[in-house]
């Protein structure tokens, strides 16, 4: 086990995977205490995309391959989706957000790790259908990093200058430095301020618990987003929760077989008509028809300008 953080160990890992991905089987075939049905059936759906997500994570933690990551998004997606439908029924409230992101800054966190593994792992099509259950929610356009995030990837993002968490002012002064030093140190920053900021959150001091508990990783997965779409130099961040080889992935990534579009380097012709993005400059994405040659822009910390397929609306 090439494990990514110290705290896992191969039996914790083995036990506790064993746990997540058994919890949907469970709640099959066993009650939860409610007061109605369609409570029982929100709380379980809440319980599973739990699970699904922090199966997700603790495979990522343990060391395994990060293209086994990608078609294991499909299923964490699938139950943010079932779990916003049974809240609606149970709530009475048909666009209702599965998370308060507003006012809950671990559950902002939660939102934002989902983003930024789509984006990283590059699964476009499951980020626009993640978000589309926050947006109809009333959460598009009011938050700075929510968009940030989100701009470079998916058509008609909003620009807005506030944001709900004090913690991410680093991330987002990262963003619109002008500097690319300061960026550097701001991202640095972050990750170093990160941990101690979600003190609140559920799976905070979990790996105090030894191999009894429940940890699956501490991981600031928007910070690598955030370097990754903004071409922000990361080499000085040595800190354990930034993923750094999710970011080199995403930079060097390459279509899977069966997929049409994957990347384009600057030079050559575009494979397919529909929008593109590059990290080597800020709000690139733009309309390519095939054939038409992809640009290239100097001064970026990654060399040659690479082009990622953003849809085709």
């Amino acid at each position: 086990m090439k494990r990514r953080q110290r705290f896992i160990t191969e039996n914790q890992y083995k036990d506790t995977l064993t746990y997540f991905t058994e919890e949907e089987n469970y709640w099959q075939n066993h009650a939860m205490e409610a007061d109605s049905p369609e409570q029982e059936n929100a709380l379980k759906a809440r319980r599973i995309q739990r699970s699904n997500l922090a199966a997700l994570i603790i495979q990522y933690t343990a060391g395994e391959a990060i293209d086994s990551l990608r078609p294991q998004l499909d299923k964490v997606i699938s139950s943010y989706e079932h779990y916003q439908s049974t809240l609606a029924i149970y709530e009475n409230i048909a666009n209702i957000s599965p998370l308060n992101i507003e006012d809950y800054p671990y559950q902002f966190e939660e939102f934002a790790q989902i983003v930024s593994l789509c984006i990283l792992l590059h699964r476009n099509d499951l980020l626009a259908r993640f978000v589309r259950l926050f947006d109809q929610a009333g959460y598009a356009g009011e938050d700075t990093l929510y968009e940030d995030l989100l701009r470079p990837c998916l058509p008609e993002r909003h620009d807005v200058d506030e944001w709900y968490h004090a913690v991410y002012t680093p991330l987002i002064r990262a963003i619109y430095s002008e500097n690319k030093s300061e960026a550097s140190q701001l991202l640095k920053e972050y990750c170093n301020e990160w941990y101690p900021a979600f003190e609140q959150a559920p799976w905070h001091d979990s790996h105090l618990d030894g191999e009894e508990g429940s940890y699956f990783g501490y991981w600031a997965f928007e910070a690598a987003a955030v370097a990754f779409l903004y071409g922000i130099d990361d080499r000085e961040v040595e800190h354990m929760v930034y993923p750094r080889d999710l970011v080199e992935y995403a930079r060097n990534y390459k279509e899977q077989p069966g997929e049409l579009v994957g990347r384009i380097e600057s030079g050559k012709p575009c494979s397919k008509s529909g929008y593109w993005f590059t990290p080597a400059q800020s709000n690139s994405r733009r309309y390519f028809n095939q054939g038409e040659i992809m640009p290239s822009f100097s001064g970026s910390n990654w060399g040659d300008t690479l082009w990622y397929w953003s849809g085709e609306k």
